[in-house]
């Protein structure tokens, strides 16, 4: 006997109240005008006129999926937060993006790539969002907004700018080290799973013993490094624009779940004042000579999410999440990121981000929030407001140890970064390009470098990119103005 399929569910409105028709409006008559009265209409109508969030001003276009961390080093000595524990275990959340492009812009496009890590520990979720790469344009957070403004589109034309970007870049020469790595190879990731993933920041661990260290974060794709030429980048965006975020899925669902090794730099914490350059300084690197790589663990992405609206487009990733055992360092970069990020998923999807499904914790909330839209997990406080006579919640500050601040020296300036001996921005981007890659890259770095001044760039720009590139490395800058002036 042949059993029968399954008997689909009932189709229901909003409030699980059974609808009378998927297919039909209610009308007076089988022509004539549309009712009021049909509450599931108006419903359908009006939910989907409001189904789009704002896309992300910065890294709109993602891709994610979750999976877990696990140790297996021994830090303990440099750290005591949660995850880092021998052999602990962590579940976890990523999304890697594009940063200047629109919700439907290209995965192809040449632009760093975001990276950014969510880890459900048992003291809360800790985020670690950086890049593809270990460096960034600028070094200050007050530069931030005009640098983002330049890579998108001309206000008058609405079209994506080269000259525009030349004309910040230019105007901003601590862009070098950056420009360098997004013109070279790994500017377009062949996809998410071949690049790695930097915190690119100084962050600060702090150990049981109070001890502080400065820290660094280099995630090392174990599928191998890979990249796309210009040209198989432009073919790809033409004919398959969605590339990364389908070769992601693909991907995990077929089993092959995409890993990253951890490994770290540690700066004992007093090197940082004398050292040859400011270690805080986001436009720089620390020598692997100086701070080599440390084993930490693996991260192993093995689950798709079962909505890619409610997962990734909602997911909210900031800075300011650190757990006991992590903290901040003075990159002013980072300082402005830890305010920036959670206001801006306050504006984005609502003050009560942190209830929605890939946000929430897993560890429990005792926090004094309250209400605000779409709020639906009451406050664990006894009375809205602390300190309270009646069960609290109350700050422990003592529990876990002394939180990790730094000491400040002197007073709070404005000033560049001109306080180590090797503090330009020229001499690792040179060295990038004169000991790190081969001929063949060279190639392609000055190919790529020209073909994008050629596009729209004017002349006063150009000159200055030209300069800009004699400053990297005389001989490539000769022979990029050879390529874009004919000689």
């Amino acid at each position: 006997m042949t059993e029968s399929p399954p008997k689909a569910p009932y189709t229901t409105n909003n409030a699980g109240i059974p609808v009378e028709s998927d297919e039909h409006s209610l009308t007076v008559g089988s022509d004539g005008p549309i009712l009021l009265q049909d509450h599931y209409l108006i419903e359908k109508m009006a939910q989907f006129n409001r189904e789009r969030v704002p896309e992300r001003v910065v890294h709109a276009k993602g891709s994610g999926a979750y999976g877990f961390f696990e140790v297996t080093n021994d830090v303990t000595q440099f750290t005591k937060a949660d995850l880092f524990q021998p052999g602990k275990r962590t579940e976890m959340l990523a999304r890697f993006s594009t940063v200047a492009g629109e919700q439907g812009s290209p995965d192809t496009w040449r632009d760093p790539r975001g990276f950014a890590l969510k880890f459900y520990t048992e003291h809360g979720n800790y985020d670690l969002v950086g890049n593809n790469t270990p460096i960034f344009f600028v070094r200050d957070t007050i530069k931030f907004q005009d640098f983002i403004r330049s890579q998108k589109r001309h206000p008058v034309t609405g079209l994506r700018s080269n000259d525009m970007q030349w004309d910040f870049w230019t105007l901003s020469p601590e862009s070098a080290h950056q420009v360098t790595w997004l013109m070279g190879d790994r500017g377009i990731p062949k996809t998410y799973r071949h690049m790695n993933g930097y915190g690119s920041h100084t962050y600060m661990w702090i150990n049981g013993a109070g001890e502080r260290f400065w820290v660094k974060y280099h995630f090392k794709t174990d599928q191998g490094i890979d990249f796309l030429t210009q040209a198989e980048a432009d073919e790809l965006a033409g004919s398959d624009a969605d590339k990364h975020r389908r070769d992601l899925h693909e991907s995990i669902e077929s089993g092959n779940a995409p890993s990253w090794t951890l490994k770290v730099q540690i700066m004992p914490f007093e090197d940082a004042a004398d050292y040859r350059f400011n270690p805080f300084d986001l436009t720089k690197v620390w020598p692997h000579g100086d701070y080599p790589l440390i084993d930490v663990g693996r991260m192993v992405l093995d689950r798709n999410p079962e909505d890619y609206f409610i997962h990734i487009e909602q997911a909210a990733f900031e800075p300011s999440n650190m757990v006991p055992g992590i903290g901040p360092s003075p990159d002013k970069m980072l300082l402005g990121r830890l305010f920036s990020y959670p206001d801006t998923h306050r504006y984005r999807i609502g003050p009560n981000y942190t209830q929605l499904p890939p946000n929430r914790p897993h560890a429990a909330v005792n926090s004094y929030a309250k209400d605000g839209p779409m709020r639906y997990t009451p406050s664990n406080a006894s009375m809205p407001y602390a300190p309270n006579s009646y069960g609290g919640p109350a700050a422990d500050f003592g529990r876990f140890g002394d939180p990790a601040g730094w000491a400040a020296a002197g007073e709070m300036v404005r000033e560049a970064y001109k306080l180590h001996s090797e503090d330009d921005d020229w001499g690792q981007p040179g060295t990038m390009v004169r000991k790190v890659l081969d001929d063949a890259a060279r190639d392609r770095l000055v190919s790529n470098v020209s073909g994008h001044l050629k596009q729209g760039v004017s002349r006063p720009v150009l000159e200055r990119a030209v300069q800009y590139w004699r400053n990297i490395d005389q001989e490539i800058g000769d022979r990029i103005s050879k390529e874009v002036n004919g000689g």
